[in-house]
């Protein structure tokens, strides 16, 4: 795992895939780092991602997530868990490839559905917590997380553990 220490392990995914749970299991199984992008971008605002979309704008949250990926990419030997929508910027995908393995987290529009209905912090689904929303959502953005993965795991179904040895064995 040493050559893990050189670089960064970059999760993706549409909301709900588990790039939070997963990025803190990775970290513990590999004593590294874990960067929670969401996570840090809301206790360094001081403000919920929904306020933060509802007072300044879509915009201005994307310019706060590219600045802070560019923050933690100083370092190698990382585990980030990227926004949803970080793949949005062109820049944010070059960024990833050149720093570390990306790692695209799926799951079917059900799934997403499931694991998301519950929370209010989601702004994007704001009146969309359906599967054809879902389904649409996840659409518009596939080809940029396509064009951004190295590794693609799919979280239906599995356990954390089955997720993250996935993830590992992948990488040899």
């Amino acid at each position: 795992m040493n050559s893990l220490q050189n670089s960064n392990l970059i999760l993706i995914g549409f909301m709900g895939t588990g790039k939070s749970a997963v990025s803190h299991q990775l970290s513990h199984l590999l004593s590294l780092p874990c960067f929670e992008m969401d996570q840090l971008i809301v206790e360094n605002e001081k403000k919920e991602i929904s306020e933060i979309f509802e007072e300044n704008g879509e915009s201005y949250f994307r310019d706060l997530e590219t600045a802070l990926l560019k923050k933690i990419l100083l370092k190698n030997g990382s585990i980030i868990s990227c926004g949803g929508g970080i793949v949005l910027r062109k820049e944010n995908i070059n960024l990833m490839k050149n720093h570390g393995t990306v790692i695209l987290l799926t799951a079917t529009p059900e799934t997403i559905l499931e694991r998301v209905k519950q929370s209010q912090s989601r702004p994007i689904l704001d009146g969309k917590k359906n599967i054809h929303d879902i389904s649409k959502l996840i659409e518009e953005r596939q080809d940029k997380y396509m064009q951004a993965a190295d590794i693609i795991i799919s979280t239906d179904s599995k356990s954390l553990s089955q997720i993250c040895h996935e993830i590992l064995d992948s990488l040899h």
